[in-house]
């Protein structure tokens, strides 16, 4: 016995690679894999691919606490007034409140892995994608390279 009763249980998931609701923003995209009722809201799951040379956001804070795993290439972090170069397989929090960033400041492409707690981030990709077809994503500002942790 699990404990739980039918109305909490979930179904899970899987998704080959590259599956999942996929929301394109010029050189960026993003493919959520799992968020709002998959999760009961508890967290959002998203992937974000980045192109060579590639501006991400902007400088931003909000609520929730941002995790990011890079899976591919490096990935520049701005995480308060420190930028930091992420190789793949480094592990990066932005506590909810923190302004942070990223960018693809490399010659190749770059991905991570996004987990954003509390979840339901989904529903702002809309508007997200909306403001990125208005302002497109520019080249990362080279000259202000971080540093390894």
């Amino acid at each position: 016995m699990s404990g739980q009763d039918d109305s909490t249980k979930r179904a899970g998931i899987f998704l080959p690679p590259g599956a999942g609701r996929s929301y394109p923003m010029g050189r960026i995209n993003a493919v959520f894999k799992a968020d709002g009722d998959e999760t009961q809201r508890a967290y959002s799951i998203s992937e974000w691919r980045l192109e060579p040379h590639t501006q991400g956001p902007g400088a931003h804070s909000h609520a929730e606490d941002d995790i990011f795993y890079v899976i591919e290439g490096t990935m520049s972090f701005l995480i308060g007034d420190r930028w930091i170069d992420a190789p793949s397989g480094s592990f990066v929090l932005a506590p909810g409140g923190v302004t942070h960033d990223f960018q693809n400041r490399s010659s190749s492409p770059a991905a991570v892995l996004n987990f954003s707690v509390p979840g339901d981030f989904e529903m702002n990709m809309p508007s997200i994608v909306e403001w990125f077809a208005e302002n497109p994503p520019q080249d990362a500002q080279q000259g202000q390279q971080g540093a390894f942790i």
